[in-house]
């Protein structure tokens, strides 16, 4: 349980994917190749029609990248390998040849808002503000960026990538595109997530296939961007200014 879970329940049709780890869900590398995995298994199981994606508690959706791990990379081969495992998680979201739901129970920082951003369908709380913290420490939101850009388009990327130490609200994140829905309590999103996921869990898997490849034309590059990305991302994080400012983070 300290190096997370990953589990995959499935359901009429339903697969549902819950990732966790005690540090507010933030991903260590094992776990990101976990996840991407288990997304990858998930698209490709002959009974499951749609994917639900969440996280376990209801404190983080999801906190981004383990600083913990981040502190101890010291060497950049290291580094690229580590943000790859961000990269996989988002390419196998795109790739899966199913819908995937978000379940967003509350506050998604970096990585977070790129995997809320890369689900077909996202439903939030209220509570669910967003935040991509990356340049914060000295980095930079590289290789969840396209995902981001995808669904909020550049302006509202480019202030949420800028201003990296200021919350927006759900409400800022519905209206950008970010969330589909946002809800009052967890209670009335979960009746909303059910009405959806069984709705598509009957219907057509070779419609919602041939919807999902229309959803994402145009980023077939990915596979390389992302990669190139995290590149990007694995050499910063050997920077001075990157590994004091993580230290300055994890002491508070």
């Amino acid at each position: 349980m300290e190096n997370g879970t990953v589990n995959l329940d499935i359901n009429d049709g339903i697969g549902t994917i819950t990732f966790f780890h005690p540090q507010s869900n933030s991903l260590p590398g094992m776990l990101l190749n976990k996840l991407a995995e288990t997304i990858t298994d998930a698209g490709n199981h002959p009974e499951i029609n749609v994917i639900l994606l969440k996280s376990a508690g209801n404190k983080a959706f999801c906190a981004g990248a383990s600083f913990d791990e981040l502190i101890s990379i010291k060497d950049l081969a290291t580094g690229q390998q580590f943000f790859s495992g961000f990269a996989k998680v988002i390419n196998a979201m795109r790739k899966a040849p199913k819908f995937i739901i978000a379940r967003v129970q509350n506050k998604a920082v970096g990585g977070g808002v790129g995997i809320a951003a890369a689900a077909d369908y996202t439903f939030a709380v209220k509570e669910a503000s967003v935040k991509l913290s990356e340049l914060a420490v000295g980095i930079g939101p590289f290789v969840v960026g396209p995902a981001v850009e995808r669904k909020l388009g550049t302006s509202a990327f480019t202030s949420l990538a800028i201003n990296a130490s200021e919350w927006r609200s759900a409400q800022w994140a519905y209206e950008k595109g970010l969330y589909a829905d946002i809800f009052e309590n967890e209670v009335e999103m979960d009746k909303a997530i059910d009405t959806l996921a069984t709705k598509l869990g009957k219907s057509n898997p070779e419609a919602m296939m041939m919807l999902k490849k229309i959803f994402w034309e145009g980023t077939e590059h990915w596979d390389t961007l992302l990669s190139e990305r995290a590149g990007m991302s694995g050499k910063l994080v050997l920077s001075e200014f990157t590994i004091n400012a993580i230290n300055s983070f994890k002491s508070k």
